[in-house]
């Protein structure tokens, strides 16, 4: 097997909870060599959630497989002086502490800079570095409410709904954490510099409104609640409830999509034409999918190119292969006597580690021999 991409780049994890820790995952998959360093005691506050798998949550195991992790007291100068020179052995760090907290420990970018004047190191907030809301705390909820996104599709009550998963977490901090990253140490490839990259939250939001963002700056304003192309303005982007309480997911934007789906459900022909009448089309359809059960509209939609489909349960969803509950990559306890799949990666399987099974880590001490001697 060739070199991994980033074999031999050593990253030091100061993250806990969910953006910093999966992108130090990530990192690992493509061949880093992660140290993660937690509060004494009960370290990273993931290791206590439920479920728990062997002395840690299941949570934490899939983040943190095949890392070290090692327990700090970061308010103690040896301990802290300690971390400085582990800091001046690594390639990248990762910090998750509100603006400044970093710098009062000791373990800032100029303090990190002083004796790694290459590294590049990220800071990952909710709001930024500076500004009025960057002592704030939050989480993802609130960065999604208050970007804006978390208002624009709305229920009956005109009500928002709680977000199908920690977008702002993974897309806001994770994904953009692992991009600078990587970007950072091709530039330093070419020009032998570190940087200081800075990961808000609430801030990388703004690229999931893209298109809100293009309506506006063209003059179309801001989005209306539940009244957009994607967010409920159209009968062809809708999901409609079936005559077992199960859903069907439309998105028959295209006019080919959408001719087809009228047919097929029979939908009366004067509201073929949704132009002008969105809502009246709205109501006719969902009238159309009531009267059926998910069953039959699975066997209708089945084999059809019409965008349209019956929302899945879990288990359907595993059922069909949608889900990989088998993959080929596993996460073991630090016994080793328990593992089950790991997280599915989405590095390339050409640029990660070989199929195999790798611990979590128990939390150990830090003692004076170096981690990567």
């Amino acid at each position: 097997m060739s070199a991994l991409p980033l074999a031999g780049i050593n990253v030091l994890d100061l993250s806990t909870l969910l953006p910093g820790p999966l992108a130090t995952l990530l990192l690992a998959d493509a061949g880093a060599d992660v140290v993660k360093l937690e509060r004494p005691g009960r370290g990273d506050e993931m290791r206590s959630y439920e479920p728990r798998f062997g002395e840690a949550s299941a949570n934490y195991a899939v983040l943190n497989r095949g890392k070290r992790a090692y327990a700090v007291d970061f308010k103690d100068p040896a301990q802290r002086d300690r971390v400085l020179a582990l800091a001046a052995e690594a390639d990248v760090v990762v910090e998750q502490f509100r603006p400044g907290v970093a710098d009062r420990l000791g373990l800032g970018y100029e303090q990190v800079r002083a004796v790694n004047p290459d590294v590049v190191y990220c800071s990952i907030t909710g709001y930024g570095p500076d500004g009025p809301h960057s002592q704030r705390a939050g989480h993802d909820l609130n960065y999604l409410a208050e970007s804006g996104l978390l208002g624009v599709v709305t229920d009956s009550t005109g009500s928002p709904s709680l977000p199908i998963s920690v977008l702002a977490d993974i897309a806001g901090g994770t994904y953009p954490a692992v991009v600078n990253i990587l970007l950072a140490l091709r530039q330093r490839d070419s020009t032998g510099k570190g940087s200081h990259l800075h990961v808000s939250m609430a801030g990388n939001l703004q690229v999931l409104a893209y298109g809100y963002f293009a309506s506006y700056q063209a003059g179309g304003g801001w989005p209306r609640p539940s009244a957009e192309l994607l967010t409920g303005g159209s009968p062809r982007y809708q999901v409609y409830r079936t005559a077992d309480d199960r859903h069907v997911a439309c998105a028959a934007l295209e006019p080919k999509f959408w001719d087809r789906l009228v047919e097929l459900v029979g939908l009366d022909p004067k509201f073929h034409d949704d132009a002008g009448q969105e809502q009246a089309v709205t109501d006719a359809l969902a009238d159309r999918f009531a009267a059926e059960t998910s069953e039959h509209w699975r066997s209708v939609l089945r084999g059809e190119d019409v965008c349209t489909v019956v929302v899945a349960t879990w288990d359907e969803a595993v059922a069909v292969g949608l889900v990989d509950v088998d993959a080929p990559d596993r996460v073991a306890t630090p016994s080793g006597d328990r593992s089950f799949p790991a997280l599915p990666s989405p590095i390339s399987p050409a640029l990660r580690r070989r199929a195999g099974t790798r611990q979590y880590p128990s939390l150990a001490r830090l003692g004076d021999a170096s981690p990567w001697a």
